[in-house]
């Protein structure tokens, strides 16, 4: 019954379809360019589902043809090919629903684009920022396995080692839809290195991820930019400290600041801080659409507090658990090595069951 209900679904498309052919036929709409390009690209995204849909009709026909034939008796010999020939059909039917099902699924517009990703030390104290630095460890680690590139844009460091903060960003196809999962708090369970006792302690980072935009998709005014060039800190080399090459852009109408430090050149770190600063206001656009989602970057990562978690990482028990799908993984030595792919894999297919259910309903 599922199985019907799912290729009910074609139905609207198959006809749209046709409508859309019958209009590309038409004289008047021949030469109309602009027109024939807006059915042209309506008919090539209904493409994978007409085919689906074709291939639908043609299987069904054959399953119907063999179940008379089972269902006549006669020649047993017949009779018999018919039924391991139905029971083919039938398999392809399912494998034929299941792409259906993921063909059906709203997809996000941002899943193709490349991210910023921001994390910072939590509650926690200096166990916080070294968290920070082993997801960012991790992310760089994870990017790597899928053979994307990580360019760090800010960095704060802390003096145990890990990060305060730190901006990078991953550039790599499908990066912002598999990494769209991570946002939130994420919390750790383990015994620091500098604890004699013995005393597990509780520590959280948090992650935002920020699918960058383009320049034609954000129009920013340059009147309402401020910028600011001063001397990067921290380590470098010669030219750090001695040449101002940091940036910070402050975008007075919201307020909302974004520095980048980590390069050398004033003009590289110029055109940086313009990519985060895009994802931030392009984000903000989003945001006040979806009331799903609030209208700042809390929205992904929360106020940093223990009980606000999307994701715990357990030391002791070797113990990954995350909350949204109340599953756990083991193994936390080889996640932090990149190898993540089963929990974002988890994710995605319940975030696939979710939408499939909004488009069932």
């Amino acid at each position: 019954m599922l199985m019907t209900t799912i290729f009910e679904k074609l139905e609207p498309v198959l006809r749209r379809n046709q409508e859309i052919e019958e209009s590309m036929a038409l004289p008047e709409v021949a030469v109309d360019f602009e027109k024939i390009q807006e059915l042209a690209k309506e008919r090539a995204s209904l493409e994978n589902l007409v085919g689906i849909g074709n291939k639908y009709k043609k299987l069904s026909q054959e399953q119907s043809d063999l179940k008379a034939l089972v269902a006549e008796g006669g020649d047993l010999e017949l009779a018999t090919m018919a039924k391991e020939e139905l029971q083919t059909t039938e398999e392809q039917l399912g494998q034929l629903a299941e792409s259906l099902r993921v063909a059906l699924l709203p997809k996000d517009p941002n899943d193709d684009r490349d991210v910023i990703v921001e994390v910072r030390s939590g509650t926690g104290g200096s166990e916080a920022s070294l968290f920070a630095g082993d997801l960012y460890r991790m992310y760089t680690r994870y990017a790597q396995l899928q053979n994307w590139q990580v360019d760090v844009m800010d960095a704060n460091p802390s003096e145990q080692g890990g990060f305060n903060k730190i901006v990078f960003e991953i550039q790599g196809k499908g990066a912002f839809s598999r990494l769209k999962h991570e946002r939130g708090v994420h919390r750790v369970q383990r015994v620091p290195g500098t604890e004699s006792q013995g005393r597990i302690h509780t520590s959280t980072a948090t992650v935002a991820v920020l699918p960058e935009a383009d320049e034609v998709e954000v129009n920013i005014n340059p009147d309402d930019l401020r910028i600011d060039i001063f001397h990067a800190g921290g380590h470098g080399g010669q030219n750090v400290n001695k040449v101002a090459t940091a940036v910070r852009i402050v975008y007075e109408p919201t307020g909302l600041v974004v520095v980048c430090q980590d390069e050398r050149s004033q003009h590289k770190n110029k055109q940086r801080a313009m990519s985060m600063l895009r994802a931030r206001i392009f984000e903000a656009e989003q945001e006040r659409h979806d009331a799903e989602i609030s209208t700042d970057r809390r929205a992904q990562v929360g106020h940093a507090e223990r009980s606000e978690k999307i994701r715990t990482y357990n030391y002791p028990q070797d113990r990954v658990t995350d909350h949204r799908i109340s599953s756990s993984f083991h193994g936390i030595p080889k996640m932090m090595t990149g190898y993540l792919d089963d929990l974002i894999g988890a994710l995605i297919a319940q975030e696939q069951t979710q939408l499939l259910d909004e488009v069932m309903a």
